[in-house]
């Protein structure tokens, strides 16, 4: 499976997919998207990487376990669920931010909770690719 051909390809095509991974991660609140899929597809762009490099490549790059990357989005999107809660909203309710330094956009709590998501998938899937990968590939 790892061919000249695949190993030279396969930065590109990763990098194109984790570059469309954060397209659909952005554009999810108002359009069909959001953390799961853009999640999903940067975890597929790393169980590429780690089919053409290796897995321990992909290990080093990565710089922490992946259940790690998953723990702290569980993390991150339990808190934008709960920042409604202390400021005496219902549980989820979206709470917006309107920085005066980035201009136009506001920030919404669905984003952390979208990125929680996104975190959340990459590192459970990635550990499972990469375990399967470790075992039956390298």
């Amino acid at each position: 499976m790892r061919t000249v051909i695949f190993r030279v390809m396969a930065p590109y095509l990763t990098s194109l997919m984790f570059l469309f991974s954060l397209f659909v991660l952005l554009r999810g609140h108002n359009e069909p998207g959001g953390g799961f899929i853009g999640g999903l597809i940067s975890a597929s762009a790393i169980a590429v990487y780690g089919m053409a490099v290796g897995v321990e490549s992909v290990r080093r790059a990565l710089h922490f376990h992946p259940i790690a990357y998953a723990g702290f989005g569980l993390i991150m999107a339990t808190l934008a669920g709960f920042a409604s809660i202390f400021l005496g909203y219902p549980f989820m309710t979206g709470l917006w931010w309107f920085p005066q330094f980035l201009g136009e956009p506001p920030i919404s709590t669905a984003l952390f909770f979208d990125i929680g998501v996104y975190l959340v998938i990459v590192g459970s899937i990635s550990s499972i690719a990469l375990s399967l990968e470790e075992r039956y590939v390298d």
